[in-house]
């Protein structure tokens, strides 16, 4: 008997009900004083990280909005700047040319009226030699006929 006493119990008693009735009040005494309120501020916790993982979320796409209006200015400020240019480069060049065909006109003209006026002091500077030669021939005609 002595050995039967300390044996192990294979068939429930009342006993069990009390500790299951135990452990049924402590669960419901942890949930209501420990574990509902860590709940909740795990709960809280989660709402206000999700919140301000919403919030950096929004202003991460505003900002990359704001970068893409910011990089379409800016290209299209450069295009207009590059047509600016462009313009700018292209009058300057059409006047550049304008003016070297007023220039080679203006040179032409000159030319011409150079060339007009030396042939016309040509054809004076040919008529007084012919009448200096025929003076002169008559003057050497003369000078040779009185000599014979």
């Amino acid at each position: 008997m002595f050995l039967a006493e300390n044996s192990i119990q294979l068939v429930p008693d009342g006993t069990l009900l009390i500790h299951l009735l135990m452990i049924g009040v402590m669960v419901a005494l942890l949930n209501r004083t420990l574990l509902k309120p860590i709940n909740k501020i795990l709960a809280d916790r989660e709402r206000y990280i999700t919140g301000k993982t919403t919030e950096a979320e929004k202003i991460l796409k505003a900002s990359e909005e704001k970068l893409n209006e910011y990089q379409n200015k800016l290209r299209s400020a450069r295009t207009e700047g590059y047509q600016l240019v462009e313009k700018v480069r292209s009058e300057a060049v059409k006047e550049k040319d304008e003016k070297v065909k007023a220039f080679k006109e203006k040179s032409a003209q000159e030319v011409a009226a150079q060339l007009q006026v030396t042939q016309q002091q040509e054809q004076q500077v040919k008529k007084e030699l012919e009448s200096q030669a025929a003076t002169l021939g008559a003057m050497i005609t003369a000078q040779i006929l009185e000599r014979r």
